[in-house]
């Protein structure tokens, strides 16, 4: 039995002057973890953000749950959780703070699960930091924290493992594989290989 689609792609085309990328691409991505692989170069992070709604396809139709991004664009990103790893939007938060801004968003936000979180990022001795004194790897740790707790719909990670330590990466492949069971939420995570450890429910392969 195939899970219904959640997140519609529909002939999306974006390309940059230098080089083309998406020509009319067709994505029907169910709940569960899908995995965006290919080398450097790719799209990964494009396509990434074509989802979210940051990236803005010269054609095509996203929808989530038939919400289309076109049509209804604020409640299409309600649903969505995505934070560019590069941002300097929230340095002048503290991590309570940071996760607040996400409770504000996200109305199933679950403050339950954040102590795990924190221990298993190892992020508990940073907690009263603001975002701009945290390592790039701790600053990634904090948003994949927010992710895991919001509840959103939506959930797209951009290279995740990137600047973790190996027992942080073990954790988030734990915590991405409960979710992968419970298939309520739709995981979109971008990685150059797919790590074995997740189980997926698809693949959008970008070539090497």
């Amino acid at each position: 039995m195939t899970s219904p689609t959640i997140l519609q792609a529909t002939d999306l085309t974006f390309n940059y002057p230098e080089r083309e990328l998406f020509n009319q691409l067709s994505l029907a991505i169910p709940a569960g973890v899908t995995i965006i692989r290919g080398g450097d170069g790719r799209g990964k992070t494009s396509l990434i953000r074509l989802l979210a709604g940051e990236l803005k396809a010269h054609s095509g139709q996203l929808a989530i749950n038939g919400i289309r991004l076109d049509e209804q664009g604020a409640q299409y990103k309600q649903q969505v959780y995505y934070v560019d790893p590069r941002t300097e939007t929230f340095d002048q938060m503290t991590v309570p703070e940071y996760f607040a801004s996400v409770r504000a968003r996200f109305p199933d936000f679950d403050d339950a699960v954040l102590p795990e979180l924190l221990e298993g990022l190892s992020l508990t001795p940073h907690v009263e930091k603001k975002l701009f004194m945290l390592s790039t790897g701790s600053k990634r740790k904090v948003y994949l924290a927010g992710a895991f707790a919001a509840g959103a719909v939506v959930n797209l990670l951009d290279d995740p493992f990137a600047g973790l330590d190996k027992g942080s990466i073990n954790f988030v492949c734990e915590v991405l594989a409960d979710f992968a069971e419970q298939g309520e939420q739709v995981w979109v995570a971008s990685f150059y290989e797919t790590p074995p450890e997740i189980p997926t429910t698809s693949i959008i392969d970008l070539g090497d």
